[in-house]
């Protein structure tokens, strides 16, 4: 009834009177990453790394992704210190991305300094960003962090359960879970004029497809807020996606416990891949702005297979795939079909076709036989 209810709401839309987002998991970046990106020179060189999906990302109103690393200078390194170069940013940015999350278990692999160092990297590339501030007033001064996309005031906000059991030394602050902060966040973003608001929260048990109780309570809590949308991370692997009627307010809320891993190097099944959520913005009759619908798509990770080769990142359906790769992508297809076909509620795949000059992908109905 209720995804009956969304498609009513849409016919009742003004013309043009809509937006779309899209959000993306976590943009890792591992040794075998920088050691397959770095050229002759020194340089490190990320350029193909998205080429396939980037008219996908940049169709999109507005696009959020995670970067799991911070920009900390040289020396560049993967697990368990992540240090990514600032070229990874300008990668994503030309794949199409806005706005970056930073509240991560892993903002403070490079300390202190290394968040003070993402920071001037962002403003230097003029990169919006969230989750991690010099300090309380620069915090203040930062959010709420609203952007009105197609005429939609949307609210961002970004959490992390932890950072790896590093503390921080300077008054940097890094935007940890924390109910009341998110809260009064909220509250502040209504203040200021947000019609929609998306908490963008790093939670959740590693590898396990399915989200805890924890994860499963907070997403209640936000939802008593009246948050709209609830994009979460940190899991590496995917996990289900809802798009329901409040019992609590009336309204539409977006739940995804889990994207999984955008782009690394991880090489178990279930996490050579992830997806992207791509959200669409409407009014109902009274001009009242919400998430009309959702939809998602499954991308999977191309490592190098001879010298020379660099990661990539695919459609999971793309025919691109390099034929020693198959068996595990039919693999990482299978286990997030199963998942995503079980367990999400008004999210169906998008079936659209990407058309690209780096890779071939086919209509998403060829994934129905995986």
């Amino acid at each position: 009834m209720f995804a009956i209810f969304i498609a009513l709401c849409a016919l009742l839309l003004p013309g043009g009177d809509s937006a779309e987002l899209v959000f993306a998991g976590d943009a890792m970046q591992h040794q075998r990453q920088i050691d397959a990106a770095r050229q002759p020179d020194g340089s490190l060189d990320y350029s193909g790394y998205f080429t396939a999906l980037q008219p996908y990302i940049s169709s999109a109103d507005y696009a959020v992704v995670n970067l799991e690393a911070p920009l900390g200078g040289a020396p560049y390194s993967g697990y368990p210190m992540f240090c990514a170069h600032d070229n990874y940013v300008t990668a994503l940015t030309d794949a199409g991305f806005d706005l970056m999350l930073s509240a991560n278990n892993h903002i403070l692999d490079r300390r202190d300094k290394g968040v003070l160092r993402t920071i001037s990297a962002f403003e230097s590339k003029g990169v919006s960003w969230i989750g991690v501030y010099r300090d309380a007033a620069h915090r203040e001064q930062h959010l709420p962090f609203i952007r009105d996309i197609n005429g939609f005031k949307i609210a961002f906000l970004n959490y992390t359960y932890g950072t790896n059991g590093i503390e921080k030394r300077t008054p940097i602050v890094i935007d940890y879970i924390n109910r009341d902060t998110i809260a009064s966040d909220v509250s502040r973003a209504r203040e200021n004029g947000a019609e929609l608001i998306a908490v963008c929260i790093h939670w959740g048990d590693e590898y396990k497809l399915l989200p805890n109780s924890t994860q499963r309570s907070l997403a209640r809590y936000l939802e008593t807020l009246g948050v709209d949308m609830i994009i979460g991370g940190h899991p590496h692997v995917i996990q289900p996606m809802e798009l329901r009627k409040s019992e609590i307010n009336n309204r539409s809320v977006l739940t995804v416990y889990s994207l999984g891993n955008f782009i690394s190097a991880m090489r178990t099944t279930d996490t050579r891949g992830g997806a992207m959520v791509r959200v669409t913005l409407g009014r109902d009759a009274d001009g009242n702005a919400m998430v009309t619908g959702a939809s998602y798509r499954m991308v999977f990770v191309q490592p190098p297979v001879k010298k020379g080769d660099n990661f990539r990142l695919l459609p999971a359906e793309s025919e691109d795939v390099h034929p020693s790769m198959e068996l595990r992508r039919k693999g990482f297809i299978h286990n997030a079909r199963t998942i995503f076909d079980r367990h999400n509620i008004n999210v169906p795949m998008d079936t659209t076709a990407i058309v690209s000059q780096d890779a071939v992908s086919c209509p998403s109905d060829t994934l129905k036989g995986i």
